[in-house]
């Protein structure tokens, strides 16, 4: 008992000079549960039943309420991954993703920042010269949509301020977990047919995509910000499944009928994050399967539909 006190009093020291930007959306709630020491900036507070302190700020063009806190280190996640909004509008994905990153970034520059910390994709590699599983030396193509592009020019942002502020681009995989978001992610738009349609119906059931659950990312977020690291980094499982072996998890939990359509799909067949740079530089390694971690997503997002 002395001992788990120590280390959870260890770790509230370590984590309390930390700020999170975005702590309402559907990651960073993840990261302030599991912390209260983090600090949530934003227009909107995090879920209620988080003890997390709060500091109000309508607009990134005026940060000076963060000129009074102490911290060093930052976790960024505003942004949207909302590929098919982003790829269909003008300036989507620059407005959301690559002006909020620099104006942020131009205010840290001027604060003595250990540590800075945001989020691109996986899927900035090109799916037809990757080479299973792929690490972080494989080549990208920025250039295959609104969506990707707006990733790479956020990398790019970063790199042009990493003298002043140290920085880990987190290249992120599949990520789910439960939220009362509505999220166009494969497994959330599962889930929420699920809750609401007696008749699923899916593309296809052959792509293979490596799928991490919210807690585990969560986890390696916190790893990562104590780390000596800086530099581009994946972020996934390191395991590959197919949307049918998804699919029938939730048919199992759920006894609702999910059909496909079998329909051609866009991206690669195959996909699976080679994860061994993040484990060594942190120790961290994923703790959910992917049937423990779609039961637990299931059954929580059950209970917020029932509570509804």
């Amino acid at each position: 008992m002395v001992l788990k006190y120590l280390s959870s009093l260890i770790k509230n020291v370590f984590m309390s000079n930390v700020i999170l930007f975005g702590g309402s959306g559907f990651f960073g709630p993840a990261i302030l549960e599991k912390n209260s020491n983090i600090i949530s900036v934003g227009r909107n507070r995090p879920p209620s039943d988080l003890k997390n302190k709060h500091i109000h700020i309508d607009s990134l063009d005026n940060l000076s309420e963060l000129d009074s806190i102490e911290f060093d280190k930052v976790i960024f996640l505003v942004g949207s991954s909302n590929h098919d909004e982003i790829n269909k509008k003008t300036t989507m994905g620059f407005d959301y993703n690559v002006y909020p990153l620099i104006k942020v970034l131009s205010y840290l520059e001027n604060r003595n920042i250990k540590k800075f910390i945001c989020f691109t994709s996986i899927l900035l590699y090109d799916q037809n010269k990757i080479k299973l599983p792929v690490d972080e030396m494989q080549p990208i193509n920025p250039y295959v949509n609104k969506y990707v592009l707006s990733k790479h020019l956020s990398e790019d942002i970063v790199e042009y301020y990493s003298k002043k502020v140290p920085s880990i681009v987190v290249r992120l995989s599949n990520i789910y977990g439960p939220t009362k978001l509505k999220r166009p992610d494969i497994i959330h738009t599962i889930m929420q047919n699920i809750f609401k349609d007696k008749e699923i119906r899916m593309w296809n059931s052959k792509p293979k995509r490596d799928f991490i659950f919210v807690e585990d990312a969560a986890d390696a977020i916190l790893h990562l910000i104590n780390s000596n690291f800086t530099g581009k980094v994946n972020l996934g499982s390191g395991k590959m499944h197919e949307i049918k072996e998804i699919t029938d998890i939730m048919e199992n939990l759920s006894g609702k009928k999910i059909t496909f359509d079998e329909k051609p799909v866009s991206g690669p067949m195959e996909f699976v994050a080679d994860i061994d740079k993040i484990k060594k530089i942190t120790g961290w390694k994923p703790k959910f399967s992917l049937e423990e971690g779609l039961k637990k997503t299931y059954e929580i997002m059950k209970k917020f539909n029932i509570d509804e």
